[in-house]
C-alpha cells in the first residue's frame, strides 16, 4: 500500500483526479471503476473541470459502477445512475454505451450480477478501481461478516451503513435495506486499486484498514492483498496512523 496524507477534502480531491488524468492521458480508452457517495464528489468535480479545460477526455473511456440500492428506479434523486449523471456522466462526453452500472430492476438478479461481472471481464478488467471507505470498514457495499462473497451479488446493508447514509434521505426509513454491490473479488482484480477518506470519522476505519489484521470483518483490510494500492486521505482520516 502507497499512503498519502494531504491537508483537506479539497487537496484529497485535486490529488485524485491527478492521478486518473495520468491514466487517461496515457491510455485514452482505460476502464474506470467509479464509487459514490459524499467522499468522490470534489473528485468528480475536478474531473469535470479538467474535461472542460481540455486536459482530459472521456470519449474511449468505459466505465463500470461499484453499486447501486435496491429498489430506486435510475431517475429516483437517491439512486447512483442519477448521482453519476448529475456528478459527471452529463458533464463529459462518456459515451452511453461505455457506461455500466448494477441495476436490481430484473426478475433475475443472479443473472444480472454474473452478467455485470463477464462485462467487466470482456472489457479487459478495470485499469483503476476507485473507492470509499465506511466507517464499519466496508468497500462497495461489502459489509463486515464471517464470510464475503468474491463476485457481484446482493446484499442486505448493514445497520450502521443505514444510519451514515440516512442523511441522503428524508427519514432513516427511507433508505433502502439492499444493494447490488461488486464483490471483494471483483474490486481485488482491478489492475490498481485507489481509495479515498476524509473526516476524522473515517480514522479508525483507515487505521484497521492499513494496519490492522486481514480480516472479512473490515473488509477495506482486505486491500492489503492487492499488489497495487493508492490510499489518498486527508490529516483529519490519518490522525491515528
Amino acid at each position: 500500500m502507497e499512503t498519502i496524507i494531504v491537508k483537506n477534502y479539497d487537496e484529497m480531491s485535486s490529488e485524485a483526479a491527478n492521478v486518473i488524468a495520468r491514466l487517461l492521458q496515457s491510455r485514452q480508452n482505460a476502464v474506470l471503476g467509479l464509487a459514490t457517495g459524499s467522499t468522490p464528489e470534489g473528485l468528480y468535480a475536478r474531473l469535470v473541470q479538467m474535461y472542460e479545460e481540455k486536459v482530459i477526455d472521456f470519449e474511449a473511456v468505459t466505465c463500470f459502477n461499484l453499486d447501486e440500492y435496491a429498489g430506486l428506479s435510475p431517475d429516483h434523486p437517491q439512486s447512483y445512475h442519477y448521482y453519476m449523471n448529475h456528478h459527471l456522466f452529463n458533464k463529459v462526453n462518456v459515451k452511453k454505451k461505455n457506461i455500466y452500472i448494477p441495476s436490481c430492476g430484473t426478475a433475475n438478479i443472479e443473472t444480472a450480477c454474473r452478467e455485470y461481472d463477464r462485462k467487466i471481464k470482456e472489457s479487459g478488467g478495470i485499469d483503476l478501481q476507485i473507492l470509499g471507505l465506511g466507517v464499519n470498514g466496508h468497500i462497495g457495499f461489502n459489509e463486515p461478516a464471517d464470510q464475503l462473497q468474491l463476485n457481484t451479488h446482493i446484499v442486505n446493508l448493514a445497520k450502521e451503513t443505514i444510519e451514515e447514509n440516512s442523511r441522503f434521505f428524508s427519514t432513516e426509513e427511507d433508505v433502502p435495506r439492499q444493494a447490488i454491490t461488486m464483490g471483494v473479488g471483483s474490486i481485488m482484480r482491478a489492475k490498481r486499486i485507489m481509495l479515498l477518506a476524509s473526516g476524522g470519522k473515517k480514522a479508525e476505519a483507515v487505521r484497521q484498514m492499513t494496519c490492522g489484521k486481514v480480516s472479512t470483518r473490515h473488509p477495506a483490510s482486505l486491500l492489503q492483498l492487492h499488489q497495487n494500492v493508492l490510499i489518498i486521505v486527508d490529516r483529519e482520516a490519518a490522525s491515528l496512523l
